[in-house]
């Protein structure tokens, strides 16, 4: 198994189909040191704060997957969870402080009538991600919610929760506690319920636990519930992956995402990098292809590339497909925060050691340290529009033209019409006649919507990725 090779802009076709996942445009290694760190009361002191997305994250987990690359540490000392959750209290409460300061009617009366409204700022989502939110003892989960209620005002019983928890860590107690605080989505993250394929995956699992751990999420009633599915792992087979999805569909999830698996820099997989694989490309092409087609024949829409939804889910709000957009507040040491001209966030790094620094630098900081941004990426006129037309496009609905042009004064061909040209010539972008409302991708684009991201990244935003020194 090996990495895949980079995307080269302009030609003919992709060296691979599998370029990078853009879950978030720029990306974090394209963020540098803001030598003026500048105030969050400035900061957000034009931004719409009546619907703000509230993410909280726990860079803990009980063990670390070959794949993940994510912001999160193995374990935690005696004492480092309580030390992060009192770090955490410190950062919400400057941060709201920051929030109210900077809007209208802060002495709490206007938009008072909203959900999660005070002082003008008003929470319309919230979400608790990681690492494993659900590594913290139940204890902490309810100090957790406390942070995000008494501290940040959001309302979780009354906005879309969504949190993200491991089969080891679904434990009755925990669940039982998220579910009593509002939580509306559960995401498990099972990866293959064939034990030699989560190991060759470094995920460590016994199908009977991710079993129990599914009777418990169902047992807590949470509306809906979400399994997470890989593809591509060594050994794994046609008829392998449609066990895993037949027991996954055997749960009726609401909710299925569908990962190519990558192997990435200074993760448990990263030894068996090598130069571009075809055939390890074929093999996720046509697993993909496998996966999708038999979701959509057991009743299931596609959102995206990885998304699908059981036809009679209840729905989890207006934004319930969008990307992060502005208007994301986010809280500890993983998370980042959007404004319409900066995105921000505390240091990041993938090794074990790094990050363990950076968790510790996180927890020993007064208060007055969390009213600044550090570390983050100014967003020009050229990058939102990027960012717009990216978290779109990759939604299987597609683009609004019209939307886009009401916000950009242009249609998206006057400002990306060599890309979408390139994209039409490859069969990816579907002809719905002259004059269509929407942009969007063919079945065939969809599945090569990580090919397309990265196509669509800036000169600047390549060039700073680049130039990250991986740590």
């Amino acid at each position: 198994m090996t990495a895949t090779a980079t995307a080269t802009p302009g030609t003919a076709t992709p060296a691979s189909p599998y370029q990078s996942y853009v879950y978030a445009y720029p990306h974090k290694t394209a963020y540098r040191p803001l030598p003026d760190r500048p105030a969050l009361r400035t900061l957000w002191a034009d931004e719409p704060k009546d619907a703000l997305s509230l993410y909280l994250h726990v860079p803990f987990c009980e063990v670390r997957c070959g794949f993940c690359n994510l912001f999160t540490r193995i374990g935690a000392p005696d004492g480092l969870t309580t030390a992060y959750l009192d770090a955490l209290d410190r950062q919400a409460t400057a941060v709201r402080e920051a929030l109210e300061s900077s809007a209208d009617g802060a002495d709490g009366q206007d938009g008072a009538g909203g959900a999660g409204a005070r002082g003008g700022v008003r929470f319309a989502t919230a979400a608790f991600g990681g690492g494993t939110p659900t590594f913290l003892t139940a204890a902490e989960l309810t100090r957790l919610c406390d942070i995000a209620e008494h501290r940040m005002g959001a309302d979780l019983r009354a906005v879309p929760l969504s949190v993200e928890a491991s089969p080891a860590t679904a434990t009755a107690d925990r669940l039982a506690v998220l579910a009593e605080r509002g939580a509306t989505r559960l995401s498990l993250g099972v990866q293959s319920f064939i034990d030699t394929e989560a190991r060759a995956a470094v995920r460590p699992q016994r199908r009977a636990d991710v079993e129990a751990a599914l009777a418990r999420v169902r047992e807590a009633r949470v509306p809906v519930l979400n399994i997470d599915l890989i593809y591509g792992i060594d050994g794994q087979t046609d008829a392998t992956w449609l066990h895993s999805l037949d027991a996954a569909l055997a749960w009726r999830p609401e909710e299925l995402y569908l990962y190519p698996l990558y192997v990435r820099p200074l993760t448990g997989l990263d030894r068996r990098r090598g130069g571009p694989d075809p055939a390890w490309d074929a093999q996720r092409l046509r697993l993909y292809r496998v996966g999708r087609d038999h979701l959509l024949a057991h009743g299931y829409t596609q959102q995206s590339m990885r998304m699908f939804r059981r036809a009679d889910a209840p729905p989890q709000g207006a934004d319930d497909y969008a990307c992060q957009t502005d208007g994301m507040i986010g809280l500890g040491c993983g998370a980042r925060s959007y404004t319409a001209g900066l995105h921000y966030s505390f240091d990041y790094a993938v090794d074990m050691h790094e990050i363990r620094g950076i968790i510790d630098d996180y927890v020993s900081r007064p208060a007055v340290d969390f009213a600044r941004a550090e570390h983050g990426r100014r967003m020009t006129a050229d990058e939102a529009r990027r960012r717009h037309l990216l978290q779109s496009l990759l939604q299987a609905e597609g683009l609004d033209a019209g939307d886009y042009r009401a916000r950009f004064g242009a249609g998206p061909a006057d400002h990306f019409g060599p890309e979408l040209d390139r994209f039409a010539e490859r069969g990816w972008l579907a002809d719905d006649g002259p004059g269509s409302p929407r942009l969007r991708l063919t079945p065939e684009g969809l599945a090569h919507s990580d090919a397309i991201g990265p196509e669509l990244f800036s000169p600047a935003v390549r060039a700073a990725m680049a130039a990250y020194e991986r740590k």
